[in-house]
């Protein structure tokens, strides 16, 4: 069984406390890969939306805005998203070991009173 690690968890949940990060995350979390063309034209496989394909499908927003920005940034130092330049494009994606690791603190079968996972 894998220990939690409670700051680190606490940190997660505080950034998807706030509804429009919520709202970013399960939309990352859910998102099929897409292809994005380098710039030479070539289609290269994407490990996520970019910014402002995000705010189109989120927010039905055309352009990222500061308060995007600003989401994306809280959902990135909590350690939930990662964020890959490629050419003039960012490209967003949901860490999967974020997500094994929220998985795991919700895991009926985990040991919640253990000497490990104790506070």
């Amino acid at each position: 069984m894998a220990v939690v690690d409670h700051d680190e968890t606490a940190v997660m949940f505080k950034a998807l406390g706030d509804p429009t990060r919520l709202r970013i995350f399960q939309f990352l979390r859910c998102c099929p890969a897409p292809v994005a063309l380098d710039e030479e034209g070539q289609a290269q496989p994407a490990d996520g939306p970019t910014v402002g394909e995000v705010c189109c499908s989120v927010f039905g927003l055309e352009r990222p805005t500061s308060t995007i920005s600003f989401h994306l940034k809280e959902l990135r130092n909590a350690g939930l998203i990662q964020v890959e330049r490629r050419g003039k494009h960012m490209i967003l994606s949901a860490r999967r070991d974020a997500l094994a690791r929220l998985a795991a603190f919700f895991d009926p079968s985990s040991p919640c009173c253990s000497e490990d996972n104790k506070p």
